[in-house]
């Protein structure tokens, strides 16, 4: 059992290879949260959040599935502001339980080095005081653009407006400890990359 587990965050905007670089991170030895798998667990059908969403917001919020319509949410979001805040506030409190648990297992199981994988880390003022360090997977903005439309179809426009929504590459650099340049960098060099970080953090 470890005495004591290094708690790393590791962020980057849509399109930056922050995913690819979690899981070089997990296959390396790493513990890995994945804040958005979590997040989308408790909007799932039967999810912790499901019920909690149908009261605040309303049966027709629900897909058929059970899950939360997030297509629906979405609209609901540009045309009310206070949406998006509301459905955090439901959502967040459950997806901290379910990190702090994930997180209380990895440290029973031994981890050396815990890597949360949060999307708006730098967004939200919660997470500094819970990390020891924070890893920054970064690339320029028209890399984001061309990786994120060849692998979901998404218009150049869609996936700005997504960036603007997100923290600016300046501030996600500037609360880091370690920034990872993932562009024009094969796949065999951004895991060499990853591994020697790995290795400064005891892995």
């Amino acid at each position: 059992m470890a005495t004591h587990s290094l708690r790393l965050g590791l962020t980057g905007g849509i399109g930056s290879g922050k995913s690819t670089a979690a899981q070089m991170l997990a296959s390396q030895g790493a513990a890995l949260i994945d804040a958005d798998a979590l997040s989308r667990a408790a909007t799932a059908p039967g999810g912790a959040a499901i019920e909690a969403i149908r009261t605040a917001f309303g049966t027709e919020f629900i897909d058929a599935a059970g899950a939360l319509d997030r297509g629906r949410m979405r609209a609901l979001a540009f045309t009310d502001a206070s949406a998006r805040s509301r459905l955090e506030a439901i959502v967040h409190p459950i997806v901290g339980r379910s990190i702090a648990a994930a997180a209380a297992h990895a440290r029973d199981s031994g981890h050396g080095l815990i890597v949360y994988d949060i999307p708006l880390l730098t967004e939200s003022a919660r997470w500094a005081p819970t990390l020891d360090a924070v890893l920054v997977i970064d690339c320029l903005e028209a890399t984001q653009v061309l990786r994120v439309r060849q692998r979901s179809g998404l218009t150049a426009e869609a996936i700005r407006a997504i960036m603007a929504s997100q923290s600016s590459r300046a501030r996600r650099c500037a609360a880091a400890d370690a920034v990872l340049y993932n562009d024009g960098i094969t796949l065999a060099q951004l895991d060499a990359q990853v591994r020697q970080i790995g290795t400064w953090f005891g892995l």
